[in-house]
């Protein structure tokens, strides 16, 4: 009887987390564009990069075409001139030669992370004092900058971040992965932001000014972090400063990606976040909507256990649907709903694992990730 109320208790608590989280993603003003476009200070764009595929070009270049009513200096960072993504840059220069855009080798690496090591170097270049960084495999509308260096105006404002969605997932890998991000990462992160203020940064597009970087010693002191975008959310919160998200959503887009290179992905993505957050991370199980249900029903077989398994199959379907719809404004495939199940189960996997090793693979290298959330070579 004991166990039988327990694991009742866990399904229906993960049924209402579920909803929970289902709703605090409807209250976001997701999409909503800023009222006007006011004359903005300038910006000066932070691009670190390493390799190409077949979408880099294209998202390059939408960050040429900014409809934005300020100064844009761009600086593309590469540790090697004999990168292939270098002919890209200059080829895109010379199309927009009207802009300030440069592109920067980099020197040697002053820390494990390669990523932050080339932002150290190109924060030194930097001729404005709104600094906007973002990821390589980034695609952004024209009117992003102007929505993303928006609040900075408010007070005590220091970071501006914004949510991504996965783009046209070519393998069975990536549409599971696009559940998680589409689907439940953003959703997730406004369910944890109707508890307490934000106190972290969401990586894929972050702005913020040269005082606030100042502050807490620029890229220079995240040099070894693998979350680089958590520390530097997490610094400027704790010197006072407010984190705003911005509704205007971009993509990113990839090349195929198979099933290994996927489950690497999300089991960094877990040991990250286990990492930084450990105590969140630990009771984040308890909202899986599947893992409970099922295993009520599998271990206590009965109609009540069956009906409650049921329906938070169905809500659980339902809210992936539909909140990856709300993200893409695309529309959802429905003919992929049963990946949200599927993908609750491998979480637990995901999950189990990411305390059980502190090793991960970025950018095809070996490192191990200390408790304190830095890195070390392999």
């Amino acid at each position: 009887m004991v166990s039988n109320a327990i694991l009742g208790s866990l399904a229906l608590l993960s049924l209402a987390l579920m909803l929970w989280q289902w709703a605090a993603a409807w209250r976001f003003p997701l999409h909503r564009r800023a009222a006007s476009r006011s004359p903005a200070p300038g910006v000066t764009l932070l691009k670190p990069l390493k390799g190409c595929d077949e979408a880099t070009e294209e998202c390059l270049e939408s960050w040429f075409r900014q409809e934005f009513n300020g100064r844009v200096q761009i600086l593309f960072g590469v540790a090697s001139g004999e990168d292939p993504v270098c002919a890209i840059v200059r080829r895109l220069c010379a199309a927009h030669g009207q802009s300030d855009a440069q592109l920067v080798v980099c020197g040697p690496l002053a820390g494990e992370n390669a990523k932050v090591s080339q932002l150290a170097q190109l924060e030194k270049l930097a001729r404005h004092d709104t600094l906007v960084v973002s990821d390589a495999d980034v695609s952004v509308p024209p009117d992003f900058l102007d929505n993303v260096v928006a609040p900075l105006k408010e007070a005590n404002v220091g970071l501006v971040s914004c949510f991504y969605r996965v783009t046209d997932p070519t393998t069975l890998a990536m549409r599971w992965e696009a559940i998680a991000i589409n689907a439940d990462f953003w959703s997730q992160v406004l369910q944890s932001l109707s508890l307490k203020p934000m106190d972290f940064a969401l990586g894929a597009v972050m702005a913020t000014g040269r005082k606030q970087m100042d502050e807490i010693g620029g890229f220079g002191a995240l040099v070894n972090s693998l979350a680089d975008d958590y520390q530097l959310g997490n610094r400027i919160a704790r010197r006072g400063y407010r984190l705003a998200v911005c509704p205007v959503v971009v993509e990113c887009r990839s090349g195929a990606m198979g099933w290994k290179a996927v489950w690497n992905h999300q089991l960094r993505w877990a040991r990250t976040i286990r990492v930084c957050q450990p105590l969140p991370y630990f009771f984040s199980i308890l909202s899986n909507a599947t893992l409970w249900p099922l295993l009520w029903l599998a271990l206590k077989p009965a109609p009540a256990a069956g009906a409650v398994a049921g329906v938070c199959l169905l809500v659980r379907m339902a809210a992936a649907f539909d909140l990856e719809r709300r993200l893409s404004r695309t529309g959802a495939h429905l003919v992929y709903v049963w990946l949200a199940p599927v993908k609750d189960a491998l979480q637990v996997v995901i999950w189990l694992l990411s305390f059980l090793g502190n090793r991960i693979e970025w950018r095809g290298i070996r490192m191990r990730l200390r408790r304190d959330g830095t890195l070390a070579r392999i």
